[in-house]
């Protein structure tokens, strides 16, 4: 491999390009005179070309030495994030965290907790991914990813789960439905060829279909749609029914439909919203913190937040 330079070297270079003067560059580089000119020959020797003209009025950069000058701006900026980087990836939560999400979380839950997060842990350069829990896990146990937010049950395997809280599922249906005239919805009174589902692959689906019990055996959706704004318009289209989870009422995602959300009594179905990791990740600390963080907001909103037992959406005024 060829000599490269030196951080140190382009360093200096940046100095006289920006001076135009060799005393004025090493006292901004706190070094000697003697010693940044050394630098700038020794740095001119390794990539075989002149950069600076010296003359006793000042300095100027040559053809090449502009070209050079250009692009050790963009390497020293990439050095220094390289450190501002680590440096921060020792703070409790600071640093990238590469964080998956699925589709029927991202929305719900990260839009009312990331200013929040912002202001409590600023060194934090949160990188989100959204996609389905299958694709998900599989960046995870790649090593592409920190953690990821999804639902259970899932098979995670050999993955650490932190359990965060309890999603239970209402009652969706057009205003019109008999059973929106109820308070409550019994899990035994699903017509299980109107259930409207999500498409295969997310897991939504087949937590809606576990929810319905022995009855889950007999859900057979004709229609199936691709993403949870696609369902709510099929269901306010008349098409069937649905089951949504609480996060997603509480979000507000039945804001300006003509759709009734109604609670279920006896035994409540529910998914468990969860966040996964490696056991043996590099960032395991900062896990467990975004865990309990997800925890306490979560419990913090549910003070001001409809009470799972009540109405939620257009559910209250019906």
């Amino acid at each position: 491999m060829s000599a490269l330079p030196s951080l140190r070297q382009l360093g200096y270079l940046v100095e006289v390009a920006d001076r135009r003067n060799f005393r004025a560059a090493a006292e901004a580089s706190f070094v000697t005179q003697s010693t940044l000119s050394a630098g700038i020959k020794e740095l001119e020797s390794v990539l075989g070309v002149e950069l600076v003209e010296r003359d006793p009025r000042g300095a100027r950069l040559t053809p090449a030495g502009e070209e050079v000058v250009r692009r050790a701006r963009t390497v020293l900026a990439s050095a220094q994030d390289l450190v501002d980087s680590a440096r921060d990836a020792g703070v409790p939560l600071g640093g990238v965290f590469r964080l998956g999400v699925i589709p029927t979380v991202a929305p719900f839950l990260l839009s009312g907790v990331m200013a929040k997060l912002r202001r409590e842990y600023p060194a934090l350069k949160l990188h989100l991914r959204e996609d389905q829990t299958e694709r998900l896990l599989e960046k995870l146990r790649a090593g592409e990813l920190d953690a990821a937010l999804m639902a259970l049950p899932y098979d995670t395997a050999e993955l650490k789960v932190f359990e965060l809280f309890e999603d239970e599922f209402w009652f969706v249906a057009p205003e019109g439905d008999p059973h929106a005239k109820k308070k409550e919805m019994l899990v035994r009174d699903l017509e299980p060829g109107s259930v409207l589902l999500l498409e295969e692959g997310h897991c939504l689906r087949d937590h809606a279909i576990a929810a319905c019990g022995t009855r889950g055996t007999k859900v057979r959706a004709l229609l199936e749609a691709t993403s949870l704004t696609t369902l709510i318009h099929m269901v306010e289209g008349g098409l069937g029914v649905t089951l949504l989870p609480e996060l997603t009422l509480k979000a507000g995602i039945l804001k300006g439909t003509r759709l009734i959300a109604r609670p279920f009594s006896g035994q409540i179905p529910s998914r468990t919203v969860a966040l996964v990791s490696r056991p043996a990740g590099a960032r395991r600390a900062d896990v467990e913190m975004l865990a309990e963080f997800f925890k306490q907001h979560y419990r913090e909103q549910s003070k001001v937040r409809p009470a799972s037992r009540r109405k939620t959406g257009r559910a209250e005024k019906a």
